[in-house]
């Protein structure tokens, strides 16, 4: 073959390859782990051992295991702010279980997107289940669907039942109908505060920290913060509270970004997800107002 059939050859190929992929409704053979293990030990390796074990060509990625232990707010937030960016029939593993080898249940969330998540049913799918739909929950069935020799095993489900099962439904081993019987009513979720308008301003929660700068982000979205009619350069009343406990308050200006305001003064901005969030340029806003995140923490903003 000469060089250029053979270069026309390639360009077939890579644009046949292009048009499948802008067709694909969805994938299999992908497992993405979440976790709150570290990677200090061996305890990730294993479960991906076992993913292998099922099934050789599966692809196995992070999405991180550096969740803080037993946090599982922090687990449903990192899910929910990555899931919908891989494609559809992606199986993720998410392991924040400090009530493992007790009687809360292990699912498999199937999102009306055609994500799949396995989990203990322990609060892990608020935020995801909101933000993707529930098209099914299924609690696994531990009598097919658990590494083989285990069953004297009830600390390391992660290995043991997730891991094991998220690869067999990847590879095609078992269907989702085949991961265990249907649970009605939705799964366990976590109370905290959503995006709402309240008296001539929005309330919402603090769902995480930046926590390499100390920036406070909020759940406040675009759409409901643009209902107030505020203007860029405009100042706000902020109210932060700890299970309605008034933490800090501050009248802040609204910017587009850190450099508009001086060094060590506050600023009110948009994230990097489009949420409201607030900060102090070149310092730590957490760290200096004593501000944390999770289902406890609330925030108002008013004109």
């Amino acid at each position: 073959m000469t060089s250029k059939l053979r270069t026309l050859a390639v360009t077939l190929l890579f644009g046949m390859g292009l048009a499948a992929g802008a067709f694909a409704q969805d994938v299999r053979g992908i497992v993405v782990y979440q976790s709150d293990f570290g990677l200090k030990d061996g305890a990730v390796s294993a479960m991906k051992g076992v993913a292998i074990g099922v099934d050789p060509t599966l692809r196995l990625e992070d999405l991180t295991h550096e969740i803080p232990a037993f946090n599982i707010w922090e687990g449903a937030y990192r899910l929910n702010t990555t899931v919908s960016y891989w494609p559809a029939g992606t199986v993720f593993v998410s392991v924040v279980d400090p009530g493992v080898g007790t009687d809360r249940k292990s699912v498999v969330l199937k999102t009306e997107s055609g994500h799949y998540i396995v989990t203990p049913d322990n609060g892990t799918l608020t935020l995801v289940s909101e933000s993707l739909g529930v098209a099914g929950l299924r609690e696994i069935d531990e009598a097919t669907n658990r590494l083989p020799g285990s069953e004297n095993s009830n600390t390391f489900h992660g290995r043991d039942i997730y891991s094991f099962t998220a690869a067999r439904l990847a590879a095609g081993t078992i269907t989702f109908e085949e991961v265990g019987p249907e649970l009605s009513g939705g799964p366990q979720l976590i109370d905290f505060q959503k995006p709402a308008p309240i008296d001539n301003g929005v309330a919402g929660n603090i769902p995480i920290l930046d926590v390499q700068f100390g920036n406070v982000w909020t759940n406040i979205d675009r759409a409901t913060f643009e209902k107030l009619g505020v203007s860029l350069g405009d100042s706000l009343d902020v109210k932060i509270f700890e299970a309605g406990t008034l933490v800090h308050e501050d009248r802040i200006p609204f910017v587009s970004t850190f450099g508009d305001v001086p060094e060590g003064d506050p600023l009110i901005y948009f994230n990097s997800v489009d949420n409201l969030s607030f900060a102090l340029n070149f310092d730590d806003f957490a760290g200096t107002h004593g501000v944390r995140a999770g289902p406890d923490w609330r925030v108002e903003v008013t004109k």
